[in-house]
């Protein structure tokens, strides 16, 4: 089911990730190779309206939970279905397959969403306030899943819409 086109709002998602090593480091090399091909695909991917980034035109200088070694990614898009068609198509899902190779292997929850009004980008720290909220009580209206996803607010059902699976193997 796709949730969005509801006049007014947009689904924000932040997600992070812990460095295995320096950014700058050899082991990260294809990583940051990787950002600026990824980041532009996502700009000209159908449904997306915003991404955090620094003059640098990414966000790896951004920090949150006041940790070198988290690096955040956050945007806005028009749909719940457009966010996940680019998650997992090809542009992005090949450096998504990779990842382990940079980033340890959470152990909580790294990646939240929450509907923004149309036109509001959010910041770090309202990242970290859902993300926070989502580890402490579970998807919720307030921060959620691509799995488990509320409807905007003023949509007619409040019941979050579960419908697995998502994602080519990299769940």
């Amino acid at each position: 089911m796709t949730l969005g086109g509801i006049s007014g709002f947009e689904l924000s998602q932040a997600n992070i990730a812990r460095l295995l090593a320096p950014l700058d480091s050899a082991p990260l090399a294809d990583f940051v190779a990787a950002l600026d091909p990824v980041n532009a695909a996502a700009d000209r991917a159908p449904g997306f309206r915003w991404r955090l980034r620094t003059e640098d035109g990414d966000a790896t200088a951004v920090r949150v939970f006041d940790d070198e070694w988290l690096l955040l990614n956050m945007s806005t898009w028009a749909s719940r279905q457009e966010l996940v068609d680019y998650v997992y198509g090809a542009d992005h899902v090949a450096v998504l397959r990779e990842r382990r190779r940079w980033f340890a292997r959470p152990v909580e929850a790294m990646a939240v969403l929450w509907w923004v009004p149309a036109g509001h980008r959010p910041t770090a720290a309202e990242a970290e306030e859902r993300l926070v909220h989502l580890r402490e009580h579970g998807p919720t209206p307030f921060a959620f899943t691509l799995r488990a996803v509320f409807p905007p607010p003023g949509a007619a059902s409040v019941a979050p819409v579960v419908d697995l699976p998502i994602g080519c193997g990299v769940d």
